[in-house]
């Protein structure tokens, strides 16, 4: 099969079509979509005569034998699943990038390592709040305890959903690698920022991973007539909520010179009435950083800014810490490894530092990782607007391709 630039595109737009609105793409982690989404990326992998397994969290793993297979395998992928209206690029071109390489080195003959594509499950944390689901049951960093309460926003529990994909919440210890298995993982991706982009570079070296930190915050007012509750009476949850949410806004501008950001993703208003003073609302705060004490120091000033508006605005408020994650810095031989290829390549590119997070961050426990981005056109990812040129996405084909050759031969 002809593997060539234009079978890139092809296959990308093919994928996208999984779950296409008219705002972009909506394959939420263990939704029929997804499935749609992998069992078509499973026939290109057979095509390419993988071995295909799939784990007990619903990782998909795809093998070429090496020369000596009681080595460890050089492994690459990425993720299927989007975000709400997100876009074609996010995930897909690492998991197509890494079957182009793997259908070249298979074509150059059987390497002394094996090979191996994985699809990481529910690598967003859309659907249930948690994130990188997949790679960590993997890595063993698994909290199968929250994930037992993670609900979706149709109160679908994560135990069903998986259910619902044949899969068993009780088994997901399974997933489980052993250090031994995997020699090396690395990860093609787009930046989803606008550094490569600005500094003209093809690819970037990622450095570190910056880790989320997510909580839910309730605050609970009294729902009241909004007709007949005068001004000076009334315990507004929402608009005690608005004011913890500038809070937070101006917390992240105070840290952003660590590079650290704050955001408020979502919100729910109850009862949600026109002519009713909002009762309780909840939001869903994500923190984000490659400097740990920074996020610290972030969290801490919205737990104490919570704490001064509930107690002047007369309301309620709790916080869940949903999950409190540390950044990881990638492995440095791979580093100088993929710098070695692109200077050899002479393709131009540059260190960088991922303020997202990748299942690249948990694998990083479990064998010598590495991450290549490419640059996202405007910086804009988790949109339908999402792009990167596909000279772009090949140069990153490309440098992926040599990079396992030098790990796998």
């Amino acid at each position: 099969m002809d593997r060539s630039k234009e079978w890139v595109m092809n296959e990308i737009e093919k994928i996208s079509h999984f779950g296409k609105g008219p705002r972009g793409i909506t394959r939420l982690a263990f939704s029929e979509t997804a499935a749609g989404a992998q069992k078509y990326v499973i026939s290109l992998m057979e095509e390419v005569g993988l071995t295909i397994t799939i784990d007990q969290i619903g990782n998909i793993i795809g093998r070429l034998e090496g020369k000596d297979e009681s080595l460890p395998a050089v492994a690459t992928g990425s993720h299927l699943d989007t975000v709400p209206d997100g876009g074609k690029y996010d995930g897909v071109i690492g998991v197509i990038g890494g079957l182009v390489a793997i259908s070249r080195l298979k074509a150059k003959g059987k390497l002394t390592h094996p090979l191996e594509l994985i699809i990481f499950a529910c690598e967003e944390s859309s659907r249930f709040g948690c994130a990188t689901v997949g790679s960590k049951a993997m890595a063993g960093l698994a909290n199968i305890s929250e994930w037992r309460k993670a609900k979706d926003q149709a109160g679908l529990s994560f135990a069903e959903a998986i259910k619902q994909q044949q899969l068993d919440i009780e088994r997901i210890g399974e997933a489980v690698r052993p250090a031994e298995e995997i020699k090396a993982f690395v990860e093609l991706h787009i930046e989803q920022g606008r550094v490569l982009e600005k500094e003209e570079k093809k690819i970037g070296i990622v450095e570190t991973i910056a880790a989320p930190t997510r909580l839910k915050i309730k605050v609970e007012g009294v729902a009241a007539h909004s007709g007949s509750t005068p001004m000076e009476e009334r315990r507004d949850a929402l608009v005690s909520a608005s004011m913890i949410i500038l809070a937070i806004h101006e917390i992240g501008l105070e840290q952003s010179k660590y590079g650290t950001v704050t955001t408020v993703g979502m919100l729910n208003v109850y009862p949600g009435a026109i002519n009713v003073i909002p009762g309780v609302v909840e939001m869903w705060v994500d923190i984000r950083g490659t400097n740990h004490e920074s996020t610290i120091e972030c969290l801490q000033d919205i737990k104490d800014a919570i704490s001064t508006i509930a107690e002047g605005q007369e309301v309620g408020a709790s916080i869940m810490l949903l999950s409190a994650e540390k950044p990881v810095t990638m492995n440095k031989d791979i580093m100088s490894l993929i710098k070695k290829v692109c200077v050899e390549k002479r393709v131009p590119h540059q260190m960088i530092h991922s303020r997202a997070g990748h299942d690249a961050m948990n694998l990083a426990y479990l064998a010598p990782t590495g991450m290549i981005f490419v640059p996202s056109q405007n910086g804009v990812s988790h949109n339908g607007e999402e792009h990167t040129e596909i000279d772009e996405i090949m140069s990153g084909i490309d440098v992926l391709t040599e990079t396992l050759l030098q790990l796998a031969k």
